[in-house]
């Protein structure tokens, strides 16, 4: 198994956890719940396909829709709907970070693998990454996180140019991969509970 299928199998995972939480945070009901899991999940790979002029994942493999179910009903077999403030909790962030973190990883090895530039890469990093949780933040009427959340979006530019430098000096390979997740996943952590902001333009 490739990097690239490693990394987008945590991040269906993660991503369709943090769906979960969220649309039981906004009480939707059962069918919410799913599409909210199915867009995080899956929403940025699409976009990520079809710009990199591929047929998306979701398509041609029953991997993704298959976590993405078994995802939802572990959570409620595990009653996590029962539990208050979920987007709070450790769970939410944890899940969310790796979720992040994840994407970001294979929204890069998408854009390298197809000879993008450095801003190719940045981009394509950044709407795989965010783009499922934007569009299911539209859909629920909630600011999307990129826009208000704690250095969220920053961390997948940061990571995007990460493997960019890794892939220049050759030295992009699963050990090296691993690296860059964990190094990404504590940047976002700490960042969260730091509340580290980057500047915001004031008329003061």
């Amino acid at each position: 198994m490739s990097a690239l299928e490693i990394a987008d199998i945590i991040g269906v995972i993660c991503f369709a956890l943090s769906g979960f939480l969220i649309a039981v945070h906004y009480k939707l009901d059962i069918l919410g719940v799913f599409i909210s899991s199915f867009l995080t999940a899956l929403g940025g790979g699409m976009i990520r396909d079809v710009l990199a002029d591929k047929t998306p994942y979701v398509f041609t493999s029953n991997l993704p829709v298959i976590l993405v179910v078994a995802t939802v009903l572990i959570a409620l077999l595990f009653k996590l709907h029962k539990i208050d403030d979920l987007e709070g909790k450790t769970t939410f962030i944890i899940s969310d970070a790796i979720g992040l973190v994840s994407f970001s990883i294979t929204g890069s090895i998408v854009a390298i693998q197809n000879e993008f530039n450095f801003l190719g890469v940045l981009i394509l990093a950044f709407l795989t990454a965010v783009g499922g949780g934007t569009i299911r933040d539209i859909l629920i009427n909630r600011v999307p996180s990129i826009l208000v959340s704690e250095f969220y979006a920053t961390v997948a530019l940061i990571i995007a140019s990460a493997m960019f430098v890794l892939e220049i000096f050759e030295l992009r390979n699963l050990f090296s991969i691993m690296i860059v997740f964990i190094c990404g996943v504590i940047l976002r952590l700490l960042a969260y509970y730091k509340k580290w902001h980057l500047p915001t333009l004031s008329k003061e």
